[in-house]
C-alpha cells in the first residue's frame, strides 16, 4: 500500500526514497507535494515528467531552517529574515538569489530559488531524517486541483510515488504565499495565508503585486489549479445549480463555504475536488468579497477560471 500513515517507519522508508532518488507523497500545511532531493537533477526532472510540467516552471524547495538554506543562497536580505523569523515554519516562501548548488532543472533556469520552511510536523521530519532540501510542487497533475487528502491523489500520481505519508487534511489548504525579496521593495508573487497586510506591517515595505509577464515562482499561470469541470462567477445559487455558496444548500449539488477567508482557503479544494466528481456541466461560484484579506481566494478562483 502506497499510502501509510506517519509512523517512525514510513518517515524512514520517505527519507530513504529521497535519498536513493525517488519520488515519495509528502503532506504539507497547504496541500499534498511530490517530493524529490532538490540536489538530485534526475529526481526533479522526474518530478517535471511526472506532472507533466513546463521545465521554465520553477520549484519550491522545503528546508528545516533559514540556517538549513545558507548553502542554498548567496544572500539573505534583512527584510527576508524579519519574514523567516516572523512566518517560518509556515505557510511562506521568499525568493531568493541561488547558489550554484541548487540544480538549474530545480529553478527553470533563473539565478534565483524559491525556499520555504513547511509547518508540518511530518514534512520536518521528513526533511531532518533525509537530511536534505526537497522539492514538492502539488501532488497533481500540471494546471490540476491540489490534493488537500493523501486519498485524492489522482492515480497517474500516485504511479510515480515510492509512498505517500498521510497527514489527515491540509490546515491551509492553499498554496503558500510567495514573496520575491531579491530588489529593493518586496513583491508577491502568488498570496497564500500570508496576506500582504501581514508582510506590510512586518517589513514596513510596501508590496507590490506581481507583473503579469513574469514567472519567478509557481502558479503564475493564468490557468492553474483548476477542476476539469468549468467554473463560473455568480451572484447567487439557483436551486438547481451546483456550486459553491455561503448560504445554507439546497440540494446535494451545492456546498456551503465560510464567510471567512481562512475557512473558505481551507476547503475550497477539496470542495471543487467533490464537486468535479459529480459529472456536472459546470460549477458556479458566488462571488466573494472584494476585500484584500480574500486575495488569495481570488487569485485561486480566477486561475481555476482561467479568467
Amino acid at each position: 500500500m502506497k499510502i501509510l500513515q506517519p509512523t517512525d517507519e514510513a518517515i524512514k522508508f520517505a527519507a530513504r526514497a529521497l535519498q536513493n532518488g525517488e519520488l515519495i507523497g509528502l503532506p504539507t500545511e497547504t496541500v499534498y507535494g511530490i517530493g524529490a532531493s532538490a540536489l538530485n537533477s534526475a529526481a526533479i526532472r522526474k518530478t517535471f515528467d511526472l506532472k507533466r510540467r513546463p521545465a521554465e516552471n520553477p520549484l519550491i524547495v522545503h528546508v528545516t531552517s533559514l540556517e538549513a538554506a545558507s548553502n542554498l543562497v548567496s544572500s539573505i536580505p534583512d527584510a527576508a529574515r524579519k519574514l523567516a523569523k516572523a512566518f517560518w515554519p509556515g505557510p511562506m516562501t521568499m525568493v531568493l538569489p541561488k547558489t550554484s548548488l541548487v540544480p538549474d532543472e530545480a529553478t527553470g533556469g533563473l539565478s534565483t530559488v524559491a525556499i520555504r520552511v513547511p509547518m508540518s510536523p511530518v514534512a520536518l521530519a521528513i526533511l531532518f531524517e533525509s537530511g536534505l532540501p526537497v522539492t514538492a510542487p502539488s501532488a497533481n497533475m500540471f494546471m490540476g486541483l491540489s490534493p488537500t487528502q493523501a486519498d485524492r491523489i489522482a492515480p497517474e500520481i500516485l504511479s510515480g510515488l515510492a509512498c505517500v505519508i498521510d497527514e489527515g487534511p491540509c490546515h491551509f489548504g492553499i498554496e503558500s504565499t510567495v514573496i520575491d525579496c531579491t530588489g529593493s521593495d518586496l513583491t508577491i508573487l502568488r498570496p497564500g495565508a500570508i496576506t500582504r497586510r501581514m508582510i506590510e506591517t512586518l517589513t514596513g515595505l510596501k508590496v507590490s503585486p506581481a507583473a503579469a509577464e513574469e514567472r519567478r515562482s509557481p502558479g503564475m499561470y493564468r490557468r492553474h489549479y483548476a477542476p476539469k469541470t468549468p467554473i463560473r462567477f455568480v451572484e447567487a445559487l439557483g436551486p438547481f445549480d451546483a456550486g459553491i455558496g455561503f448560504s445554507e444548500p439546497q440540494s446535494k449539488y451545492q456546498f456551503q463555504l465560510p464567510k471567512e477567508p481562512a475557512g473558505y482557503s481551507q476547503r475550497l479544494y477539496s470542495t471543487l475536488y467533490s464537486l468535479d466528481q459529480m459529472s456536472r456541466l459546470q460549477i458556479l461560484v458566488e462571488s466573494p468579497p472584494d476585500d484584500p484579506e480574500w486575495e488569495a481566494v481570488w487569485d485561486r478562483l480566477k486561475k481555476a477560471t482561467g479568467t
